[in-house]
């Protein structure tokens, strides 16, 4: 990533807390394990901090380095998902007709495989994410349970099959001696906070599966995270992906609050060990610092 005036904008951005992408994203509010609620991670400042949308029939965009305004599907998918988490909260249809309206945006740009085409604006070559697939299918899937409309279901299901699928045949997953890992970025080192997200899809999908077809890869994925949690943490910082790029002070923040609703679902001690231990190391004013300098190190000199 070079040392450009528009990424020293953004990364401005990112750490005033004035970027829609780096909002607060701590643990979801209304969700409730085995159901189909709210989201686990709290996306409603992605919605707060847009207000002049809930008014028109606009959505998300984002702007690139070339300076171009896109559509960035995880965008739209975030801000449906925590514009829902805000009609659970206050009963206003407002935030309803917004999260409807993202959901069929997510069916009218599903490709005819499944897939969304994420990221054609940085990575033509590489387009697809496993994130993108299961915040995709956690909005449809919300989508299905308030409308009883099974399109939606359907819709979920394809992206799910289409991030199941093995990165050597297209798809956005990585097998490996019974285990699967779910990638972000299918050219890139594997990311915590995306496989999470992934994961979060395929979890909501098994919930409405009568069939029980996606449970084993379920319960192969959550193995992968599993294995892998100890190569996301260091001494005194967690890492963003296993490329060994450390993560920003967001970043840090959401995988505390992505471990926090991985314990609350699965009950595994490992995710509330990592999150407890991220906790202690954020309020380390010593680690902290040391995490700050490294990564910004990283920055430049990427």
């Amino acid at each position: 990533m070079a040392l450009t005036i528009y990424n020293i904008k953004k990364w401005y951005r990112m750490l005033t807390g004035k970027s829609v992408l780096h909002v607060n994203q701590d643990l979801g509010k209304t969700f409730a394990v085995g159901q189909l609620t709210g989201y686990y991670n709290n996306l409603t400042e992605k919605v707060t901090m847009l207000p002049e949308l809930l008014q028109t029939d606009g959505l998300p965009t984002l702007h690139t380095e070339k300076g171009e305004d896109v559509f960035f599907p995880v965008a739209i998918f975030q801000y449906g998902l925590g514009a829902y988490d805000l009609y659970l909260q206050t009963g206003d249809k407002t935030y309803l007709r917004k999260f409807m309206q993202c959901g069929e945006w997510a069916m009218s740009h599903q490709q005819d495989n499944g897939a969304w085409n994420n990221f054609f604006y940085v990575y033509p070559s590489a387009p697809y994410g496993a994130m993108a697939q299961g915040e995709g299918a956690s909005l449809l899937l919300r989508a299905y349970a308030q409308t009883h409309d099974k399109r939606y279901k359907d819709a979920a299901q394809m992206a799910i099959d289409f991030m199941l699928r093995p990165i050597c045949e297209g798809g956005t997953s990585s097998y490996a001696h019974g285990a699967i890992c779910l990638h972000e970025y299918t050219h890139l080192p594997l990311v915590l906070n995306g496989f999470v997200f992934a994961w979060w899809g395929l979890y909501d999908y098994s919930l409405v599966d009568d069939s029980h077809t996606y449970d084993k890869f379920l319960q192969q994925s959550l193995r992968g995270m599993r294995e892998l949690l100890p190569r996301f943490s260091n001494s005194y910082w967690s890492l963003y992906d296993l490329g060994g790029k450390i993560a920003s002070p967001f970043y840090h923040n959401l995988h505390i609050a992505q471990m926090e609703a991985m314990f609350l679902i699965t009950g595994d001690s490992a995710f509330k060990h990592y999150a407890d231990k991220w906790k202690g190391d954020q309020g380390n004013s010593l680690k902290h610092a040391l995490a700050f300098t490294r990564k910004a190190i990283q920055k430049i000199l990427e």
